[in-house]
């Protein structure tokens, strides 16, 4: 096929008889064409509404399919009640169902225009058009195409918007490959393989080779080695059946995704490295797997942080917050500037809040703004949930021992879960700003809330911990940036590169 070519048409919902109007560079092409995009635009009928698409072909010799997309309102922004700059997000949507659309025709390359805003253009081309199909037989997959951006000056934002896509894929990736194949050893080789090449140092340290849990200690220096780092921590669980306490099949079926939140850890701190942030970052992800044996822990099990806290285990099912625990302390060898742990921790987080993440946090009000500044414009919007003292009370009001994993108030009522989960947490923290963010209810997309999203694991909130960061420095030194490569393919096991053989001696 030819190139293809997308553009942007303003509707006014309100307005049954709106005609629609085509952005400026839609304007300059329909007058290269001598008007007869809006000839065509009036047989098809009603305009195309918000998220709607219109296809037509040979126009001009140039563009074989021209795709003309509903962007909704012209000039929209930032809204104060649903917390997200609609506009951003109404041009992601807008490119995203464009992409999708000229994507069934097996196209080659697509040109876009950046409707107002290159950078949210190109996150919404770049995270429509990709899907898991690694495993898929090669003669049915779906063709991947080249992105290109038309008509517009800002490459700068273009290629932002792609690498933060590109880092989003990435963990998507990682989340989706099942768990036979995403074991912890599979997941440090793949992060040595991805980061080292992005200037990343990867260490992976291994305690013991029988059962194979790993902690990996990722370093990115962008400033001066002096300088306090940013110390992330990412949960990485790479399946989560329960343990002895086994989860009921049905929520079984996407616990391979238990390890989101350091796969967007890894995808952040690769895009980070992309993009050239002026900052130190310090990664911590403990990997393991939680499954029933005869070395699996038990419900009553009580066991030693390593700030010297002893930790009764109520139920195996609790891992995660025990797989951060030990994380959240070794941080404050690091002296961070502030803390940030992500991961999958309470079901609760599906029957409070299904389409937002949720963060915490024992942090200066201005920290909890940055968050909340990054999710207006990624349209990954958070909420901040209390930690209060009565759920610390919860958790640590025991005469046997110092902390539990459920606390007061646990199971079988429900009571506060995601913010005991905090409270527990909070108990390992080091002196210092920290930013718990819960991703429990978004790891999954059904396809149809996110249009950009195809069904299947979402890689969400990578885009608004770069988006965080990037806040937290903002002068972004991106005239020697990569392009972001395609996403790795996994490479089998056993390994047999020497550097990772040596990596995992250590």
């Amino acid at each position: 096929m030819n190139n293809t070519y997308i553009l942007g048409l303003y509707t006014n919902p309100d307005d049954l008889y709106d005609p629609g109007k085509l952005t400026p560079t839609g304007e300059r092409y329909n007058e290269m064409v001598c008007n007869r995009l809006y000839e065509l635009l009036a047989y098809t009928g009603p305009p195309a509404k918000k998220g709607e698409v219109r296809v037509f072909y040979n126009i001009d010799e140039e563009f074989s399919m021209v795709a003309v997309v509903g962007v909704g309102r012209e000039c929209q922004g930032y809204d104060v009640f649903e917390q997200m700059d609609e506009g951003k997000e109404a041009i992601r949507i807008a490119s995203s169902t464009g992409c999708r659309a000229l994507q069934k025709m097996s196209v080659k390359r697509v040109y876009i225009e950046s409707f107002g805003h290159a950078e949210s253009a190109a996150e919404g081309a770049a995270l429509a058009v990709w899907l898991y199909q690694e495993k898929k037989n090669k003669k049915y997959q779906i063709y991947i195409p080249q992105l290109e951006l038309y008509d517009d000056c800002d490459w700068t934002g273009w290629q932002i918007g792609l690498q933060k896509a590109a880092a989003q894929n990435l963990a998507r990736q990682l989340m989706d490959t099942p768990a036979n194949m995403m074991t912890p050893t599979s997941f440090a080789q793949n992060a040595v393989e991805v980061l080292c090449k992005s200037g990343i140092n990867v260490e992976v340290k291994l305690k013991d080779p029988a059962n194979r849990p790993y902690f990996l200690e990722l370093s990115y220096y962008g400033a001066y080695r002096d300088e306090r780092p940013v110390v992330l921590i990412g949960k990485g669980l790479t399946y989560n059946s329960g343990g002895i306490c086994l989860k009921p099949t049905n929520r079984q079926r996407f616990m391979r995704g238990e390890m989101g939140g350091a796969a967007c850890i890894v995808a952040a701190c690769r895009a980070v490295a992309g993009l050239q942030l002026p900052i130190n970052i310090r990664a911590l992800i403990p990997l393991c797997e939680n499954m029933p044996g005869c070395a699996a822990m038990r419900p009553g099990d009580i066991v030693k942080a390593m700030n010297g806290k002893s930790i009764k285990i109520e139920s195996t099912d609790s891992a995660g917050r025990l797989c951060l625990a030990d994380a959240l302390v070794y941080a404050q060898n690091f002296w961070p500037r502030f803390i940030v742990d992500v991961g999958t921790m309470t079901n609760d987080m599906k029957h409070s809040l299904v389409l937002l993440r949720v963060a915490y946090g024992v942090t200066p009000e201005a920290l909890w703004e940055y968050m909340l500044a990054a999710s207006m414009h990624t349209g990954d919007r958070v909420w901040r949930f209390p930690l209060w003292e009565h759920f610390t009370k919860l958790t640590t009001g025991f005469h046997a021992t110092d902390v539990k994993t459920w606390g007061l108030g646990g199971r079988p009522v429900r009571c506060g879960g995601a913010c005991r989960t905090a409270a527990f947490l909070n108990e390992f923290v080091p002196c210092g700003d920290w930013l718990h963010v819960d991703i429990y209810g978004v790891i999954l997309s059904n396809g149809k809330d996110y249009p950009y999203l195809r069904e299947g694991m979402s890689g969400r909130p990578t885009r608004t911990l770069v988006e965080f960061l990037s806040h937290r420095n903002k002068h972004i030194k991106f005239e020697n940036a990569t392009d972001p490569e395609p996403i790795f393919h996994l490479v089998p096991d056993p390994w047999t590169e020497p550097v990772v053989r040596t990596l995992l001696e250590v």
